[in-house]
């Protein structure tokens, strides 16, 4: 382990914080290390891994399609593009989308969307909130307001206010006529697994009637019915005029794309907006076979396990009142608000054999595989109180 330790030091850039793991192979809720340990996931590659690791009709999907083709570019029409395209929009509110390889990509592309349909109606400023997360390239680092992202990396972009999640009156002190656009995280994930309220989300549609922006619903990490609906904001009985998507969308494969409801369907002119790898067909390819192993059939389950997790999660809130402060979240996005920092309760996880990670300094994120059963969440509950006795 040293060696390969010691290897990855000596050829990349040292931004990740590893886990002290050398994965041999991963099964359903499983990662297993290259010394036969077994791992029980809550982290799901960062809400990524949807359907488990290794999905049979996944990798089915993804052998037919490489042998088919891997990769042509966008000046072809490639029916598994299309065919994802469509399953997807079906069961939304919206009219068309733009696929992107990442998370990041899909939010800078709204953003070009927001300035070009604000520029048409001398529009131009927007409006971001504390604690979200867009991605780490420019025009999505613009839009947050943490220091670790943003340090000796400025200037960003001009016309954007960062305003207090929630806050609806530091929202008023800077929204107006001039504002094209709302960047908006139902419920934040590097944020600290804090949901929008929906007295919030009332008065931003009421703010939005009268002054005529759009609003943008990063669902980066809470997309693929990770909070019992296919959509965080569904929960709020409201349709943002455009949606981005990516971790889990592309099956484990890197995908993302671009939601948008029909009176945006004509913003781009052809050239306008492109990319070389988006939309890979590979990863069209699992993105649609994970969504058909999800939907409609999986939605039963995955609302009785996020139900059950809940429970037990509130039990061991109880049962450990000084430690643990809230349950938060949403569905199978959730997480525990602790009084103390939450990377320490990581590592004691590691010893249980358990996977999961810190956010926000003091919350436990937990984001699994929407596969996980009842029996996983007793053995992770388990070493959960373990840990907690511990730590």
């Amino acid at each position: 382990m040293e060696y390969l330790i010691e290897k990855e030091r000596e050829f990349f850039l040292q931004t990740y914080k590893r886990l002290p793991i050398i994965v041999d192979y991963a099964k359903g809720t499983k990662i297993y290390d290259i010394y036969g340990n077994e791992y029980l996931d809550f982290l799901g590659g960062i809400a990524v891994n949807v359907v488990g690791h290794s999905h049979p009709e996944v990798i089915s999907a993804i052998e037919d399609q490489i042998h088919r083709y891997m990769h042509l570019s966008n000046y072809f029409y490639q029916d598994v593009q299309i065919n994802y395209a469509s399953r997807f929009l079906e069961v939304t509110k919206y009219d068309k989308l733009f696929f992107t390889n990442s998370g990041t990509e899909a939010n800078e592309g709204a953003l070009k969307i927001v300035r070009r349909w604000g520029n048409q109606r001398q529009k131009n400023k927007v409006i971001s909130f504390a604690g979200g997360f867009h991605g780490r390239t420019y025009g999505s680092l613009s839009l947050m307001d943490k220091p670790q992202y943003k340090e000796l990396m400025d200037p960003f972009l001009d016309g954007i206010s960062i305003v207090e999640y929630n806050d609806i009156q530091s929202f008023k002190k800077v929204v107006g006529f001039d504002t094209a656009g709302v960047f908006l995280e139902f419920l934040q994930g590097e944020g600290g697994l804090r949901k929008v309220s929906q007295e919030f989300v009332d008065e931003l549609w009421e703010l939005k009637s009268k002054y005529n922006f759009l609003v943008v619903a990063d669902e980066v990490q809470s997309c693929m019915f990770r909070t019992g609906k296919l959509f965080a904001f569904e929960h709020y009985n409201v349709v943002p005029d455009v949606v981005t998507v990516a971790k889990g969308f592309g099956g484990g494969l890197p995908l993302g794309a671009i939601l948008v409801q029909s009176h945006l369907k004509d913003i781009f002119e052809r050239g306008m907006h492109g990319t070389t790898f988006g939309g890979n067909p590979v990863a069209c390819a699992a993105g649609l076979a994970t969504f058909n192993v999800l939907y409609p059939k999986m939605i039963p389950q995955i609302l009785e396990v996020s139900e059950y997790l809940w429970k037990r999660l509130t039990e061991v809130q109880n049962k450990f009142p000084s430690k643990v402060l809230e349950v938060r979240g949403i569905g199978l996005m959730c997480g525990l608000l602790l009084n103390f920092e939450a990377i320490r309760l990581v590592e004691k996880l590691l010893e249980f054999k358990i996977i999961a990670n810190a956010t926000a300094r003091n919350v436990l994120r937990l984001v699994p595989p929407l596969v996980i059963t009842i029996e996983d969440v007793d053995k992770f509950i388990s070493g959960l109180e373990n840990a907690l006795a511990k730590v």
